[in-house]
């Protein structure tokens, strides 16, 4: 008899423990990975209204935010970058704000949580009050000037919700001053930014291409980085012009990391966002001074070419076109100095087809410039 009991004990209590475990209840925000943040997040208490209108899980009521509890949340971190950092919870940062939420409250910027969890977030689903909410901390808020929120804020979908009004603030007001930040706005900005009036109004105001290979505080990858992922070749002419160098060796972004070659990093799998333009990035990065034959500096014995051949990679018939191409006799005009050679092969390449689909700014309106511009 004892047996039978015992899975019907269980059973009864999972009916009274399972609807506490979907509602907005203590249980459920403590053991709920989910939540709003951990299971040390918050206190084994009675949820009051800044944990209710910071949870998912919580039906939110404008207007329910009591000034008492923000004192005494019971959060073991700031509400704004509990709900800053969650775009489903964006809808309390006005609230809280209105509220007496400060920014200066929290230990670190609510905008750099944010873009370290999601470096473009759909700004465009946000209301004109959320949006408001998001300037207020970007403008009020110094520590909020980093490469990765100013990378935030300049992606497609922040300038189509218009937040890159922000980076213009920070420029107009004297934020942005050479050598007074921890990075380069210009390895910093999105490639389409770089590439609009707004980049070209940063080189104005002082900042170099040399300095945007410097190391930087942040978790986002290099612009130029960026730009070779996406096979943005605006950008790409962008530095490639004005640091010829890299299209040969990348310097590394972070210590204890090693310098890059750009050539041999687009023949990993997975690297490029448009696997089906390597063929057209190849040739693009080797018109433009890319030497096959340069060395890796994480197996210097190794050259690219060396590498793509170990790799079995499609493009080697690129790196190495005499590796492919059918004997011909020598001529009084044909040439066997090796770098005519290669110049060779690559006028007979067809040159990179220009993806306007994935550039092109238009492909969530006006992006070119910055919205108040």
């Amino acid at each position: 008899m004892p047996r039978v009991l015992r899975p019907l004990s269980l059973i009864g209590l999972g009916l009274v423990v399972g609807p506490l475990l979907g509602a907005c209840s203590p249980i459920s925000l403590l053991v709920s990975a989910t939540g709003v943040a951990t299971d040390t997040s918050i206190t084994w208490d009675v949820v009051n209204s800044v944990q209710r209108a910071v949870n998912a899980r919580c039906e939110y009521v404008p207007g329910s935010i009591q000034r008492a509890d923000l004192a005494r949340s019971g959060l073991q971190e700031c509400a704004l970058a509990v709900a800053t950092r969650d775009p489903r919870v964006w809808r309390a940062l006005p609230e809280l704000l209105d509220k007496g939420a400060r920014v200066e409250s929290c230990p670190g910027s609510p905008l750099v949580a944010l873009a370290e969890a999601q470096p473009c977030p759909d700004f465009t689903s946000a209301s004109p009050a959320v949006l408001g909410a998001i300037t207020t901390l970007a403008e009020t808020d110094p520590r909020a000037i980093r490469h990765d929120v100013f990378r935030m804020l300049g992606c497609p979908k922040a300038r189509a919700a218009g937040l890159d009004r922000i980076l213009v603030t920070w420029l107009d007001r004297g934020d942005l001053e050479p050598g007074k930040l921890s990075f380069s706005p210009l390895g910093a900005a999105d490639p389409e930014l770089l590439v609009s009036r707004f980049g070209r109004e940063l080189e104005v105001a002082g900042h170099k291409p040399e300095t945007a290979l410097d190391g930087y505080d942040g978790m986002l990858p290099s612009g130029f980085e960026v730009a070779l992922r996406n096979s943005n070749w605006a950008a790409l002419d962008w530095w490639l012009y004005r640091l010829p160098r890299l299209a040969n060796l990348a310097p590394p972004q972070r210590g204890g990391q090693l310098a890059w070659v750009p050539l041999q990093r687009v023949l990993l799998p997975g690297f490029l966002q448009y696997p089906q333009t390597q063929r057209d990035m190849v040739g693009f990065l080797i018109a433009r001074g890319a030497n096959p034959r340069q060395k890796l500096p994480s197996d210097p014995g190794k050259t690219v070419a060396a590498f793509a051949a170990q790799m079995k990679s499609p493009m080697l018939a690129l790196l190495e076109p005499s590796a492919t191409a059918k004997p011909v006799l020598a001529s009084a005009s044909t040439t066997t100095e090796p770098r005519a050679a290669l110049l060779s092969a690559q006028s007979a390449a067809t040159l990179p087809v220009r993806h306007a689909a994935r550039s092109q700014p238009q492909a969530l309106g006006n992006l070119d410039t910055p919205s108040s511009r």
